[in-house]
């Protein structure tokens, strides 16, 4: 099985992530920010990754360190658990309709980070209510912080693009169910390779 666990402790953030490559979707992660907990669900649901874990952070402070730290570990795992990438396609692309809005994502595990994230989001904080009965928010800016913790653990390349669209949280959930399904096209066993590593050069990343 192509799983792997990742621990990060640190002044600001204390994150323990499992995940499973060949999973079914199943995220169960103890997460205190709500939006956060939803698009976490979304990306494992459309990516048929498992997830399990807990995020603590100083969300006294914002939910910037929670989420990019997250997004950090959350590559890591992606690329302890391909290791040295043999056997898979290497690169995914997906455009996601969602409502009024149209989601591209492509990305690339050859070894080398890069976010490029086009979201057009307003930046204003998405309101809910927490479970404690008391206004809660999610902060839009926070989205990319993600995504580029994300593709420096996993050391891949990610494009993020909003092609069209209106609403803030379709924009973010439309990208973040894009990335899965175009992460999941990536890490999937090409029958054809037969066990190779996917490049001309023999080794990714270097």
């Amino acid at each position: 099985m192509r799983t792997a666990t990742i621990e990060r402790k640190t002044g600001e953030t204390q994150i323990l992530l499992t995940l499973n490559l060949d999973g079914t979707g199943k995220c169960d992660v103890k997460n205190p920010i709500g939006f956060f907990d939803h698009m976490l669900k979304s990306f494992c649901k459309h990516g048929l990754f498992d997830l399990t874990g807990e995020l603590k952070g100083d969300l006294e402070v914002d939910q910037h360190h929670l989420i990019e730290d997250t997004g950090i570990v959350l590559g890591q795992c992606f690329a302890k658990a391909l290791g040295n990438c043999a056997g898979i396609y290497r690169t995914g692309c997906f455009i996601y309709p969602m409502d009024e809005s149209l989601l591209q994502a492509a990305v690339d595990f050859g070894g080398r980070p890069f976010l490029c994230c086009n979201a057009q989001l307003t930046g204003i904080p998405l309101v809910s209510i927490g479970q404690d009965g008391k206004e809660a928010s999610f902060q839009t800016d926070c989205f990319e912080d993600f995504w580029q913790g994300f593709v420096n653990g996993a050391q891949c390349n990610l494009h993020l693009d909003t092609i069209r669209g209106r609403s803030d949280h379709h924009k973010m959930e439309g990208l973040f169910k894009a990335s899965a399904r175009a992460i999941r096209n990536a890490v999937e066993i090409d029958p054809r390779r037969n066990g190779a590593i996917p490049s001309t050069k023999g080794t990714i990343g270097n």
